[in-house]
């Protein structure tokens, strides 16, 4: 529970300073004429508006699964925010590749680089501090939200700081024999931070598909395959199966096992033991570890 009201105070944190960088990009990329600037401003409130739905699935799935229709609790929300989120930051760089190629073809656009670079500067030192406080505190958390949100404060970090390297460059070309080639620097450093950036999201998004679509995740499935080829070695059971899917932070494990007619088992409180053998066998005990444990005489349960 400690972990979940960090994990919420950190949303909140970085919803609050992404709304501030959202206003001031719409406005500096209004009157600096950048389009690049307005992109990233576009970019921070939708941002804003993802870490405000993970904040809401956050609440959700740290409370007691009281709900008879959800009575799993809500972890399955997780890992389908977490695709939208990602899916939403992909659909956002390609839209912006495609309006900077319409820009170059157009001739490119003129830009007051005074206000352009002013903006880069502030918002890349805002971007980048949030990033490193980010993802610092989420050593201790581990959230998948909050580590979706450290990738998205590190977009927003390298898209300030080409923006910054590409108006001063362009800066530096006017009065010069170059100066025809300033109005290109704008949708030219959008196409490339495009085509980089889309790719941040793309492991997020598989890797909330792989949760969706219920894929058996290959080291808990080992781990629990181990433990339980020692426990049916230990107590001379006849064998088992197991099922392991991991959807957000939950973790649901099945375990059967099949014993011989002459059993050792032969009360409640033995079984309950060797159920506790293998649960701290197994490790990883918490409110989001969902262990199912039984036994039958009858293979034809398995």
């Amino acid at each position: 529970m400690q972990n979940a009201a960090a994990e919420q105070r950190l949303l909140k944190l970085s919803i609050a300073v992404t709304i501030g960088v959202a206003s001031v990009g719409v406005v500096f990329g209004l009157l600096s004429g950048s389009m690049s600037i307005v992109f990233d401003g576009v970019f921070s409130a939708i941002d804003a508006a993802m870490s405000g739905l993970a904040l809401f699935v956050s609440r959700l799935v740290s409370r007691v699964a009281e709900n008879r229709r959800f009575q799993f609790g809500y972890w399955h929300i997780e890992p389908m925010v977490l695709a939208f989120n990602g899916g939403t930051l992909m659909l956002l760089c390609f839209y912006a590749f495609l309006n900077s190629i319409d820009s170059l073809l157009a001739g490119g656009r003129q830009l007051n680089f005074d206000w352009a670079m002013a903006y880069a500067a502030a918002v890349g030192l805002v971007a980048f501090g949030m990033f490193f406080y980010a993802r610092h505190r989420n050593r201790q958390i581990g959230s998948d939200f909050v580590r979706l949100d450290v990738q998205s404060w590190l977009m927003s970090a390298a898209i300030t700081s080409a923006l910054l390297l590409a108006f001063a460059v362009a800066w530096g070309l006017e009065g010069t024999r170059y100066a025809h080639l300033t109005p290109y620097a704008d949708p030219l450093i959008l196409a490339v931070l495009s085509l980089i950036l889309v790719f941040v999201p793309i492991h997020t998004v598989r890797r909330a598909l792989t949760e969706i679509l219920l894929i058996t995740p290959p080291e808990l499935d080992a781990r629990v395959r181990q433990v339980l080829d020692e426990v049916v070695a230990r107590h001379g059971f006849k064998t088992y199966t197991s099922y392991v899917a991991k959807v957000g932070r939950a973790q649901f494990i099945e375990i059967h096992v099949v014993v011989p007619p002459e059993s050792p088992i032969d009360s409640v409180g033995e079984a309950d033991a060797i159920r506790r053998e293998i649960a701290e066998a197994i490790g990883g005990e918490s409110p989001h570890r969902w262990l199912t444990i039984d036994f039958t005489a009858d293979p034809r349960w398995l």
